[in-house]
């Protein structure tokens, strides 16, 4: 095995200089090397595209939501109500409907 790939595992970041993404799989049998963009979309890589790369490895971004695209208003939640779960405190949305 290369000592490229045994240095590699899934879950680890790389990043060139016009992208970044995540190792989602390895398969040596098949020589690929599978990828998932921040944005969400999968790419796969042959072991010989994957050397010319030359991607490096980085942190993950701190914010995951990428592949998801959404924001705390896409949710309709405001910022100045605490949430509370009405499984664990089912008793205090009662005034809310006016009990």
């Amino acid at each position: 095995m290369a000592q490229w790939l045994s240095e590699m595992s899934v879950g680890q970041w790389f990043q060139t200089p016009q992208q970044s993404f995540e190792i989602v799989g390895l398969d040596p049998e098949h020589e690929l090397v599978l990828v998932q963009h921040y944005d969400g979309t999968l790419e796969e890589y042959d072991f010989d595209s994957w050397l010319e790369l030359a991607a490096v490895p980085r942190e993950a971004p701190e914010d995951l939501d990428g592949a998801f695209d959404t924001e705390r208003d896409d949710f309709g939640l405001e910022d100045d109500r605490p949430w509370t779960d009405p499984l664990r405190e089912p008793l205090s949305h009662l005034d809310d409907f006016g009990l």
